[in-house]
């Protein structure tokens, strides 16, 4: 009598797993933000497109050799700002060299707590390493906030998933 009351709960037991997501059939679904459009000034934006109150833009920038490796050549030294964010937490946003078609010869992320120099000045500056210094037209932001990526479903199937950055750029993207 035991044991068929035993049986008689298992499909009980699992419709309660299910629910509270103990089951691989959670139904996790990752998606990925659309990749906002590049410029010199750009408005930040968290993963559902909406802005977060903060600018991005690239200040000015040069070709110059790295002072630690001046033996190297050039590469693209520029200067940015974020207007709206604070010294500790806020957005990142992929920073790329590119040429007169907006193809990108080289990128990195920036966040904005690189920004803050001596008395609070939300300036900051960053080097890009490309192969073709020469090549370059101009210094583009990428509005999508990179500084939080949530877990994928693939590395946690009950606590990841949802909305995702887009792929950082890389070289040869269209911007």
């Amino acid at each position: 009598m035991l044991r068929v009351r035993i049986l008689a709960g298992v499909p009980l037991a699992a419709a309660l797993l299910a629910l509270s997501g103990c089951s691989s059939h959670w139904g996790c679904t990752d998606t990925t933000a659309e990749r906002g459009e590049a410029g010199v000034r750009v408005q930040v934006e968290n993963t559902s497109g909406q802005p977060l109150g903060v600018t991005a833009e690239v200040v000015d920038w040069r070709l110059e050799p790295h002072p630690q490796v001046p033996s190297e050549g050039d590469r693209v030294h520029f200067r940015f700002r974020f207007v709206g964010a604070d010294e500790r937490s806020g957005p990142a946003v992929d920073a790329c060299a590119v040429d007169k078609e907006r193809v990108a010869l080289g990128c990195r992320t920036v966040h904005s707590s690189q920004a803050f120099g001596p008395n609070g000045d939300p300036t900051g500056d960053d080097w890009l390493d490309v192969e073709h210094p020469e090549r370059v037209a101009e210094v583009l932001l990428i509005p999508n906030d990179q500084s939080y990526d949530r877990r994928t479903c693939e590395q946690d199937v009950k606590d990841g998933g949802g909305l995702h950055p887009p792929k950082s750029a890389y070289t040869g993207d269209q911007l």
